[in-house]
């Protein structure tokens, strides 16, 4: 695939991330003053790193109880998935819905999301930059949702603590769920989605 005109990398013009400032080479950002690169150096260092440990996370997400709740001497531990099940067995489709999608279908789909850009990018791709481009711009919007759940747990322990009665504790797999979410966004801002466009030909 060919480049409609020079990049902005031809033409020595690079961006600032922090206050979207665009200049000419590299240095100190002149209006808020953060170190500003042609490219994000160790961009995709970094961005493999944290996928692949929020990879390994995700299976004690979802394997591990997220929530331990304990009404009048009953004990229940319920993993993410069993929570869906519960609520589908209730006949609460919308909130079963809910779950799955923000907590395991969205983390799993930008991770692999991430991981198609960064092999694309390793494998110097020249296919589809603009519907890569957007993918990106869509894992970044997308991401932050995930955290519904575990702020659903952390309001329920909040409001439900009555001693003896009614107690709710947060499980192992919602630390593992929660560093999921933070790894994915991380590794969202550290990729450089501008490295999908330096392998295209410069339309003559």
């Amino acid at each position: 695939m060919t480049c409609r005109g020079p990049r902005g990398i031809e033409l020595g013009l690079s961006h600032c991330h922090l206050c979207g400032l665009t200049l000419r080479g590299e240095g100190l950002c002149p209006r808020c003053g953060e170190a500003v690169h042609l490219r994000v150096p160790g961009s995709l260092q970094r961005t493999w790193a944290l996928l692949i440990a929020a990879m390994l996370l995700y299976v004690p997400a979802n394997a591990f109880p997220i929530m331990h709740t304990s009404a009048l001497g009953d004990d229940r531990a319920d993993t993410i998935l069993e929570g869906v099940v519960y609520f589908l067995t209730e006949g609460e489709w919308a909130i079963a819905l809910v779950i799955f999608v923000a907590s395991v279908l969205v983390p799993l789909l930008k991770m692999l999301a991430l991981l198609y850009l960064l092999t694309s990018v390793r494998r110097r791709s020249p296919v589809r930059p603009r519907e890569r481009t957007r993918i990106y711009r869509l894992t970044e919007v997308i991401g932050r949702w995930s955290m519904v759940d575990v702020f659903v747990v952390a309001l329920m322990v909040a409001l439900v603590h009555l001693g003896q009665i009614a107690r709710i504790t947060p499980g192992p797999g919602a630390l593992a769920f929660a560093a999921v979410v933070i790894l994915t966004m991380l590794a969202a801002s550290a990729f450089d989605p501008r490295l999908i466009w330096d392998h295209l030909e410069p339309r003559r």
